[in-house]
C-alpha cells in the first residue's frame, strides 16, 4: 500500500444524533476508518459500527479490535457477515487476544493464559476463513511473539499500539515500549511471512503545540514515576505525536520509512487536534 490511511478510535455514545454527527465529522476532517474498541463501558462493536456505515459515505468500519475471548467463534462469524451486509462492504474486523483481566471478571468469563487465549484467536480465525464466503479485511492487533505470528500468517493489517505489560504491576497496566523494542516487533513480523501486510500504528496520545512539554506532563500524572517516563522521552516516543502539525507530519514520515506504517489511528479525543496533519501528508 503506497498511501497513507488514517482512522478515528470512537469510544463514546451518548445518542444517535450525536454519533451521526461524529461520524459524519470523522469523515470530512478527511478520515478514512472509523474503529471501535472492545471494552466494557464503550459502545458494543457491531451496532456502533453499522450505525456509523449507514451515515457515512466513504469511509471504511472496523474493530481495533475485538476481545475474541470473549465470543464463540461461530456467533462471531454470524455478526462479522451481517455487519459486512449491513456496511456495504466497508467492514475491516479485527481481533486481539484480550488482555484486561478486570474485563473478564466483570462479564464472569475465566481470564485464561496467555497461551490458551491466543489458541482461541487463532481457532476464531479458522472459523471466519472456514465460514464467510467473502471475509473482511483482517486486522489482528498485539505485541506477543503468538499474536503476531498469526497476524503475520493471517491479517491482512498488522496492528501496532507500541504497548507493553509493565512488570511487577497488575493486569492492565502498560508500559510504552522503546523505539528498538518496536523495530524488533515489526523484524518479527516481516520475518514470518512473504505476504504484503499493512502496518497500523494506535498512537496513545496527540498534542499539537508549539510546546507540548506542558500537555505531556499533565499526561505523565497517570503513568507510575517508576517507568522512567519524561516529557522530553515522550515527544520522541513512537506511540506519541506531539509539536506542531507540520512537526508531526515528519515524524510520521520518519515513521513510516523506519517500520513501514502506513496507517495511523488516533482516539477520539484527538480526532480535530490531528485532522490538520492529514493534508500535509497528502500533499
Amino acid at each position: 500500500m503506497t498511501d497513507y490511511r488514517f482512522g478515528v478510535s470512537l469510544r463514546f455514545l451518548s445518542g444517535r444524533d450525536d454519533w451521526a454527527a461524529k461520524c459524519r465529522r470523522a469523515e470530512e476532517l478527511g478520515y478514512d476508518t472509523i474503529t471501535i474498541p472492545d471494552h466494557l463501558g464503550m459502545p458494543a462493536p457491531f451496532p456502533a459500527l453499522v450505525g456509523a456505515a449507514q451515515v457515512t459515505e466513504r469511509v471504511r468500519v472496523g474493530h481495533l479490535v475485538l476481545n475474541a475471548p470473549f465470543y464463540n467463534p461461530v456467533l462471531l462469524a454470524r455478526e462479522a457477515e451481517s455487519t459486512a451486509l449491513l456496511t456495504g462492504g466497508r467492514l475491516d474486523v479485527g481481533l486481539g487476544s484480550g488482555h484486561m483481566k478486570s474485563e473478564f471478571d466483570d462479564a464472569g468469563l475465566r481470564f485464561a493464559p496467555p497461551a490458551e487465549r491466543i489458541k482461541h484467536l487463532a481457532q476464531t480465525v479458522e472459523v471466519l476463513r472456514d465460514r464467510l464466503d467473502d471475509v473482511p479485511p483482517l486486522l489482528i492487533a498485539g505485541n506477543s511473539d503468538g499474536v503476531l505470528r498469526l497476524a503475520a500468517e493471517h491479517a491482512d493489517i498488522v496492528g501496532f499500539a507500541g504497548l507493553k505489560h509493565a512488570r511487577g504491576y497488575p493486569p492492565g497496566t502498560f508500559d510504552l515500549a522503546s523505539a528498538a523494542e518496536l523495530d524488533d516487533r515489526v523484524a518479527f513480523v516481516r520475518s514470518a511471512t512473504t505476504r504484503p501486510l499493512e502496518f497500523n500504528m494506535l498512537i496513545q496520545n496527540v498534542v499539537v503545540a508549539d510546546d507540548p512539554v506542558p500537555a505531556l506532563e499533565e499526561w505523565l500524572a497517570a503513568v507510575p514515576s517508576a517507568l522512567g517516563w519524561s516529557a522530553a522521552r515522550l515527544v520522541d516516543a513512537p506511540q506519541m505525536l506531539a509539536g506542531t502539525p507540520e512537526q508531526i507530519a515528519a515524524k510520521i514520515r520518519a515513521m513510516r520509512e523506519r517500520y513501514g506504517f502506513t496507517y495511523f489511528t488516533v482516539f477520539e479525543m484527538a480526532m480535530e487536534d490531528f485532522a490538520p496533519v492529514i493534508p500535509l501528508l497528502r500533499a
